[in-house]
């Protein structure tokens, strides 16, 4: 682990958030010296951020914890493209309405992690809208396209792989790169901002802002990226067997927020310790010495903190409480999520399969079947056999409840509206 003089890249490095920068020694004495303006770039392409994120954000965090300026970059502009990195097909195209709406639905997240100039802190939310969709075509082209080599632009992995695999990339998401690249040119213009951070896919779209920069203004500008995150099982970070782990609450409830994270492999307990939480490396090297069943206390710890983090304290120990209740004392927590079923659906009896689905405890019919098969289903903590079973009013015995079960760790209440 390299050592650095600068209290920021001391923290990422030791925390595991380094993957490459692009002048290690200038990078380190230009935060050991001076208050650095930097930024990462988040395209709306849904109403909320998930878990997937947090790595990015977390940096952000500590930029600003240890003194420096943190700027949010929201992709109101280059999130009517949509950026191929690691992408096997093209996203699809969003009207300015949907992104209006997606953006608002993103920045709820971000001020659990940063303090805004309106919160009286120093951190920047700047939409990229303000400068790229007032662009005049001809001239951008000349002024800004003629510093980009296409054959250099072909050997980025982002254009590479797809073309490997011969999957369409089209001339509208090709042009990405140099719109993410102008970004970086117009932040150091507008805020001084003089450095980029992002996931280790966008390497090649960072480089590209510092060359550009150098080319327009004369500018040094430096990358910096963190390693693209999968679990030790080599499963995607921010997904779950239901689906994206949402950061917005509205998307995913707190307690189902916390069980992800409860859920924690064995192996990634450490790493994620260090990454997610704010805990000290003391605590964390602590927390890392349990084994056994004694690890399953490092995970709570692990849930809760990154759930406060997101959500508050006071949300993070209900839904600790609400595990404990429904987990250690075999009891119904009303706390965990629910879905409302109307009265008449109820009173006829509801198919069981349809309820699993639309409490999203699986994807399909053919999901809970499975399950069903294999002893996963529980109706209110009684295994259940019946691939027809309805579930009716009778079943409403926890405080009005039916509770639907999908493992020992996925639980949902349905309700009578």
């Amino acid at each position: 682990m390299t050592a650095y003089k600068s209290d920021f890249l001391n923290i990422l490095s030791e925390r595991g958030f380094i993957y490459q920068t692009s002048d290690d020694d200038a990078l380190d004495k230009l935060f050991a010296t001076e208050s650095v303006t930097g930024y990462i770039g988040f395209d709306a392409t849904a109403t909320s951020l998930h878990a997937g994120s947090l790595i990015q954000i977390m940096m952000l965090h500590w930029m600003q914890q240890t003194g420096h300026k943190p700027i949010t970059l929201m992709g109101g502009g280059t999130s009517m493209i949509g950026d191929p990195s690691l992408r096997d097909e093209a996203r699809k195209l969003l009207t300015p309405d949907d992104i209006n709406v997606n953006l608002a639905g993103i920045k709820q997240a971000f001020s659990s992690y940063l303090k805004f100039e309106e919160q009286g802190g120093n951190a920047l939310m700047v939409n990229n809208a303000d400068w790229l969709m007032d662009i005049n075509y001809v001239e951008f082209l000349r002024d800004v396209g003629q510093h980009f080599s296409v054959n250099r632009m072909l050997s980025f992995d982002s254009v590479k792989l797809r073309l490997d695999r011969e999957q369409s990339l089209s001339f509208l998401e090709f042009n990405y790169m140099i719109l993410q690249a102008y970004d970086f040119t117009e932040l150091n213009r507008r805020y001084d901002c003089r450095l980029q951070m992002g996931g280790s896919d966008q390497w090649g779209n960072i480089v590209n802002g510092i060359d550009l920069g150098r080319r327009l203004h004369g500018a040094s500008l430096f990358a910096l990226t963190s390693p693209l995150l999968t679990t030790a099982s080599g499963g995607k970070m921010g997904k779950s067997a239901s689906g994206a782990v949402w950061l917005n609450a509205d998307m995913l409830s707190v307690y189902d927020f916390w069980q992800y994270w409860r859920n924690t492999e064995d192996a990634d307990v450490v790493r994620f310790l260090k990454l997610y939480t704010t805990l000290s490396m003391d605590e964390i090297a602590r927390l890392g010495k349990l084994q056994g069943a004694e690890l399953n206390d490092a995970k709570q710890v692990l849930a809760t903190e990154v759930t406060a983090l997101l959500h508050g304290r006071q949300e993070a120990e209900k839904a600790a409480e609400t595990a404990r209740v429904t987990f250690a004392e075999g009891q119904t927590a009303t706390d965990l999520p629910s879905i409302v079923v109307p009265a008449a659906e109820l009173d006829a009896g509801a198919g069981l399969l349809g309820l699993l689905v639309r409490a999203e405890l699986v994807k399909s019919n053919g999901d809970a079947r499975r399950g069903i098969k294999g002893g996963a289903v529980k109706v209110n903590d009684e295994p259940v056999k019946d691939e027809k079973m309805l579930v009716d009013s009778s079943h409403l015995i926890n405080d009005g409840a039916a509770k639907l079960s999908f493992g020992k760790k996925r639980h949902v209440l349905v309700r009578k509206a």
